[in-house]
């Protein structure tokens, strides 16, 4: 649930940025950037050498955490225990298929779980049944599942992200601006053809009323 503290991730920075940052696709590269949260999918790296193993996953909880919490501190990828990802904003975090954390964000995961029971006509969810239904909604035979549009491009909530090609846009404030490790930029144009990023259930979510945290690049 816990990053290391910032000092800690620099030095790291300084010496090879480790391949732990989350895109909106899934995908996970190695970028200096960090990014507004941490969140994890089980342990899925090997501590000796501070890399990634072949597989993505090791659970269908994949979650959200906050980077600060009771000062508690973990060196990056430094013990067999959950590997520590990293993500711009919420928004990106639940492009790649990715939940509010029930113990370090409970606040925010109760909210996510009320709008995500209105937005998808459910009741008495608990988080394991929101895990099955994000798990095949973020994955087509291991890779990231692309959606159809349900709405126009200018009608998606804020916070939504669709792909095209192999840019990513996110829905803000009624503009669509373009992802990067970085933040996000505004384009010339919106995209034609795009793809749903954001599962399904959690567009939902975000159209019952989940407001997700943005990068301020997004508000700029």
């Amino acid at each position: 649930m816990v990053s290391s503290s910032p000092a800690t991730r620099n030095s790291l920075v300084a010496v090879r940025p480790l391949q732990n940052r989350v895109t909106p696709t899934g995908d996970i590269v190695a970028t200096p950037h960090r990014g507004l949260f941490t969140g994890n999918r089980g342990i899925i790296h090997d501590p000796a050498t501070k890399t990634l193993l072949k597989k993505r996953w090791s659970s269908p909880a994949w979650i959200t955490c906050l980077c600060e919490f009771r000062g508690w501190r973990r060196p990056v990828m430094a013990r067999r225990s959950w590997t520590e990802l990293f993500f711009l904003d919420e928004a990106t975090a639940f492009a790649a298929g990715h939940r509010p954390c029930f113990f370090c964000r409970r606040d925010d995961a109760k909210r996510f779980r009320t709008a995500w029971e209105a937005g998808n006509g459910a009741s008495g969810v608990s988080a394991k049944a929101m895990d099955a239904v994000l798990h095949r909604e973020r994955l087509d035979r291991g890779r990231k599942r692309l959606h159809p549009l349900p709405v126009p491009l200018a009608d998606l909530p804020d916070g939504a992200m669709v792909q095209q090609g192999e840019a990513s846009f996110l829905v803000a404030q009624g503009r669509v601006l373009l992802w990067s490790p970085a933040g996000y930029s505004a384009v010339e144009r919106e995209p034609g053809e795009a793809a749903l990023l954001t599962p399904p259930s959690t567009l939902r979510a975000l159209r019952a009323g989940y407001a997700p945290v943005l990068h301020p690049t997004a508000m700029a």
